[in-house]
């Protein structure tokens, strides 16, 4: 085994131990750091529902007994934020 090896957390590997790291590294933020993600989380969830309403996203549909999901047409179209005082 190599030093780099032995550097390696495997608990951070799993699901779990991977979202115990990412709560632990999110309680280190700064309000305006939540603040920031809230943000661009609703940006991002606004952006989906443009995307849905102009017929982007399709539905899984089953074919054969297997779900398959159709094809996604999604482009890159930052979102014009409105500057607030």
């Amino acid at each position: 085994m190599n030093e780099g090896e032995q550097d390696i957390d495997w608990s951070l590997t799993t699901w779990e131990g991977s979202r115990r790291a990412q709560l632990r590294q999110a309680l280190k933020w700064t309000l305006r750091e939540r603040l920031e993600a809230a943000e661009g989380l609703a940006d991002l969830a606004r952006r989906f529902q443009e995307i849905r309403a102009q017929g982007g996203f399709k539905a899984a549909s089953a074919e054969t007994d297997a779900l398959r999901v159709e094809t996604l047409r999604v482009e890159y179209m930052p979102v014009k934020r409105e500057e607030s005082e």
